[in-house]
């Protein structure tokens, strides 16, 4: 009897050996995706983070390569790399694809809109502005998986800007669009620099001032050396970024990976903002040291300031429907601000 079972199942363990298919592997996705900044900014780090994370909650089975800025292809072109599938995916700023469709640039940085990033984190979770943006990308055949900030930037200068009334005649370094408009309107001449050249233009004075990016991108550009003055709290400027794929690349994702690089997305925003944040503390500390001096503007300048804003704001909401849906979305929210 015992042999006729061990018979058995040996013929059995055969016939499953035999006739059973082998286990089919996972498949294993790989992506390419470029930042917007280089290797040495901390917002890389987070990105690699970002791709580090899917990599591992995935078991492998999307793999995204980071690249920094330029890498593949200049930081200005990474809109059409990911449209054409050069690249797969890219953390940059909506803000630089306005020339394409000005929604962008309502969507990348609404000057004077947000005291902080859970502000603006809020409209874009609770108050339509990623379906929004979503839908401006949707015709580049890109798919913006979430958003996220640096924080808010402030103003290096040669001299103290206390009110909008400082700005009167100032050669400002600002990019186009909105904030050109915004320093304008303010009294400022706005001019277009690279930021490679920001640096040498405060020095020789070909500029008294800059809109850039936060105290910490400041102090590691060492703008404190040749200008000493900064405002504070920032109030001017916050740029959203974004993680964005193909389109089609990413509807060919299986559903529970598209799940987990959303909630990698949702971490990597807060890892960004953070991380920014204590590191601006830690600058602003280290230029005061310095000799850097904090110019602080009163809460009605600050209303000024916001005023003329949100005239620019109204001009650009007229440039097509989707920039008019942005803007009516803002004006909801922020009268649940109260402002």
């Amino acid at each position: 009897m015992r042999l006729k079972l061990s018979v058995g199942l040996g013929m059995l363990i055969f016939s499953l050996a035999v006739f059973t298919p082998p286990a089919i592997a996972a498949e294993t996705i790989k992506w390419k995706a470029q930042c917007w900044v280089g290797t040495t900014d901390l917002a890389y780090k987070s990105f690699q983070g970002l791709c580090d994370r899917i990599k591992t909650a995935t078991n492998g089975r999307l793999t995204i390569t980071p690249y920094p800025a330029d890498a593949i292809v200049p930081a200005t072109e990474m809109l059409d790399a990911v449209q054409n599938n050069v690249i797969q995916a890219m953390v940059g700023a909506s803000i630089y694809w306005a020339g394409k469709n000005p929604a962008f640039a309502l969507l990348g940085d609404l000057n004077c809109a947000w005291t902080h990033p859970m502000e603006a984190d809020i409209f874009f979770h609770k108050y339509g502005g990623l379906q929004l943006l979503r839908e401006a990308y949707k015709p580049f055949n890109v798919h913006c998986v979430g958003v996220t900030w640096v924080g808010l930037e402030v103003m290096p200068s040669t001299k103290c800007v206390r009110k909008v009334a400082d700005f009167k005649g100032l050669k400002w370094r600002t990019p186009q669009g909105i904030p050109a408009e915004v320093f304008k309107r303010m009294g400022a001449a706005p001019m277009n620099l690279p930021g490679s050249e920001v640096y040498s233009a405060l020095e020789k004075g070909i500029i008294d001032g800059t809109d850039w990016g936060t105290p910490s991108m400041n102090y590691r550009m060492g703008f404190h050396q040749v200008a000493k003055y900064y405002n504070w709290p920032g109030f001017h400027s916050m740029a959203t970024m974004d993680f964005s794929t193909n389109l089609k690349e990413w509807n060919k994702l299986p559903a529970d990976i598209k799940s987990i690089v959303e909630a990698a997305a949702r971490e990597f925003a807060w890892d960004m903002v953070e991380t920014q944040a204590d590191d601006s503390y830690k600058a602003m500390e280290a230029m005061k040291a310095k000799g850097a001096i904090a110019c602080v503007w009163p809460s009605e300048e600050i209303d000024k300031a916001r005023k003329i804003a949100r005239g620019v704001w109204a001009d650009w909401s007229k440039k097509n429907a989707l920039s008019k849906k942005v803007y009516d979305a803002v004006q909801t929210y922020l009268k649940v601000l109260g402002r």
